[in-house]
């Protein structure tokens, strides 16, 4: 019973690696130290983005219909990403990781909304914010957010 468990569930497990993988590749940071160093560095916002990876379905519409898009990834160019992962399944953060996206969390997503994605800047001031997601037409919505609070 429990190799038939582990073989339902291998699937899954594999699946949340290549998203945190995917993430890594695709300039998001998940160091909240690291991220500030770099927008200081380059003078960007910080853009966090707060999501459920494993539970938040509207976390994970948000990211297939804005993130992994190519005019996101223009936007984007104008700030240091921060992905704030708090999954329901532990084993996919490590406990640092976890520690830290906590401590973010009750810092700057103090309502505990997802999808979150909050702007800050070099003096760790937040710009601004914005929740939700509910279509496709929310993306327009979601760029335009992002264009009219990059830096200049």
């Amino acid at each position: 019973m429990k190799k038939f468990f582990l073989l339902l569930l291998f699937p899954f497990l594999v699946q949340a690696q290549n998203n945190s993988a995917n993430i890594k590749e695709s300039g998001w940071l998940t160091d909240y130290a690291n991220a500030q160093e770099v927008a200081k560095r380059t003078n960007s916002n910080i853009l966090m983005y707060f999501t459920g990876s494993d539970w938040c379905s509207p976390c994970k519409a948000l990211k297939k219909d804005l993130f992994d898009t190519h005019q996101f990834k223009e936007v984007a160019k104008d700030y240091v990403l921060l992905y704030v992962d708090l999954p329901r399944k532990k084993e996919l953060l490590s406990a640092e990781e976890m520690k830290q996206n906590k401590a973010l969390l009750s810092q700057w997503n103090k309502k505990g909304i997802f999808p979150l994605i909050s702007l800050v800047n070099t003096e760790e001031k937040e710009v601004a914010s914005l929740s939700g997601y509910g279509s496709k037409v929310d993306v327009e919505k979601y760029l335009d957010f992002l264009k009219k609070n990059r830096k200049m």
